[in-house]
């Protein structure tokens, strides 16, 4: 059976491991899924990820968790928009994220970035996720 939010099974894979207190999660790869992970390893939420090759021709994502004193560094990781409601917003219209002590993580015309890149850059899109 086919899965109707890839992104949003991932996030879930991450924060149940975090609660359950693990150390790495795997999850299938996908340009887009690494791309998110690129951003949170940027902004120091994940230890790094590796993408893993099989024979079948299938790929996996092994991604590495990061804690700081027993407690996981990401406490909330929440999907914004969804495959049934898309969530956009202009760069004058992107709120802050527990006033600036989270990122929302979007999807731009130039790529996956967090919301203070794409403030720098000057450019809207997509709202994936926010994370704290």
């Amino acid at each position: 059976m086919t899965m109707s939010d890839p992104l949003g099974d991932m996030l879930t894979r991450i924060r149940n491991g975090q609660t359950a207190g693990h150390s790495t999660v795997n999850s299938p790869a996908s340009r887009l899924r690494s791309n998110v992970l690129d951003v949170l390893e940027r902004e120091g939420y994940i230890r790094g990820y590796s993408r893993t090759d099989f024979n079948s021709g299938s790929h996996e994502l092994t991604i590495e968790l990061k804690y700081f004193d027993g407690q996981p560094v990401i406490r909330e990781i929440k999907r914004v928009s969804r495959p049934g409601r898309r969530v956009y917003s202009g760069i004058k219209d992107l709120k802050r994220v527990y006033n600036g002590l989270g990122i929302a993580i979007l999807s731009t015309p130039r790529g996956v970035m967090s919301d203070v890149e794409a403030r720098a850059a000057n450019v809207g899109g997509e709202v994936l996720c926010h994370v704290f």
